[in-house]
Protein backbone atom coordinates (compact mmCIF):
# COMPACT_ATOMS: atom_id res chain seq x y z
CA UNK A 1 0.00 0.00 0.00
CA UNK A 2 1.47 3.45 -0.69
CA UNK A 3 1.92 5.74 1.97
CA UNK A 4 0.81 9.30 1.42
CA UNK A 5 2.38 12.24 2.70
CA UNK A 6 0.01 13.69 4.01
CA UNK A 7 -2.03 13.05 7.30
CA UNK A 8 -5.33 13.72 8.07
CA UNK A 9 -6.35 17.29 7.93
CA UNK A 10 -8.46 18.31 11.41
CA UNK A 11 -9.84 21.03 10.32
CA UNK A 12 -12.99 21.23 7.51
CA UNK A 13 -13.24 25.08 7.34
CA UNK A 14 -11.57 26.27 3.75
CA UNK A 15 -8.05 27.34 3.24
CA UNK A 16 -7.02 30.24 1.51
CA UNK A 17 -4.11 29.12 -0.89
CA UNK A 18 -2.09 30.87 -3.12
CA UNK A 19 -0.49 28.60 -6.29
CA UNK A 20 1.69 30.55 -8.88
CA UNK A 21 0.89 28.63 -12.21
CA UNK A 22 2.82 28.76 -15.34
CA UNK A 23 1.49 30.71 -18.26
CA UNK A 24 0.88 28.35 -20.17
CA UNK A 25 -1.32 26.60 -17.48
CA UNK A 26 -2.99 29.56 -16.84
CA UNK A 27 -3.79 30.38 -21.02
CA UNK A 28 -5.13 26.88 -20.80
CA UNK A 29 -7.47 27.77 -17.89
CA UNK A 30 -9.05 31.17 -19.52
CA UNK A 31 -9.54 28.60 -22.82
CA UNK A 32 -11.07 26.17 -21.02
CA UNK A 33 -13.52 28.73 -18.96
CA UNK A 34 -14.20 29.95 -22.54
CA UNK A 35 -15.04 26.73 -24.05
CA UNK A 36 -17.23 25.80 -20.69
CA UNK A 37 -18.66 29.15 -21.37
CA UNK A 38 -19.54 27.98 -24.72
CA UNK A 39 -21.07 24.86 -23.51
CA UNK A 40 -23.38 26.10 -20.85
CA UNK A 41 -24.92 29.11 -22.49
CA UNK A 42 -23.17 31.30 -19.23
CA UNK A 43 -20.79 33.79 -19.28
CA UNK A 44 -17.05 33.41 -18.85
CA UNK A 45 -15.81 32.34 -15.57
CA UNK A 46 -13.40 33.75 -13.90
CA UNK A 47 -10.59 30.94 -14.56
CA UNK A 48 -9.35 30.84 -11.43
CA UNK A 49 -12.80 29.76 -10.12
CA UNK A 50 -11.96 26.35 -11.97
CA UNK A 51 -9.23 25.06 -9.71
CA UNK A 52 -10.95 23.78 -7.06
CA UNK A 53 -13.60 21.76 -9.26
CA UNK A 54 -10.92 20.42 -11.28
CA UNK A 55 -8.94 19.07 -8.05
CA UNK A 56 -12.08 17.87 -6.73
CA UNK A 57 -13.29 16.08 -10.45
CA UNK A 58 -9.34 14.70 -10.74
CA UNK A 59 -9.47 13.36 -7.03
CA UNK A 60 -12.92 11.61 -7.68
CA UNK A 61 -11.73 10.06 -10.44
CA UNK A 62 -8.22 8.92 -10.04
CA UNK A 63 -8.94 5.10 -9.47
CA UNK A 64 -5.54 4.50 -8.05
CA UNK A 65 -5.65 6.91 -5.26
CA UNK A 66 -9.54 5.53 -4.84
CA UNK A 67 -7.51 1.81 -4.62
CA UNK A 68 -5.56 3.29 -2.08
CA UNK A 69 -7.55 4.88 0.36
CA UNK A 70 -9.71 1.53 0.18
CA UNK A 71 -6.97 -0.53 0.95
CA UNK A 72 -6.00 1.38 4.24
Amino acid sequence: MPKLKLGPLADEKPVKVTVELPAALHRDLIDYAEVLARETGQPVADPVRLIVPMLERFIATDRGFARARRAR
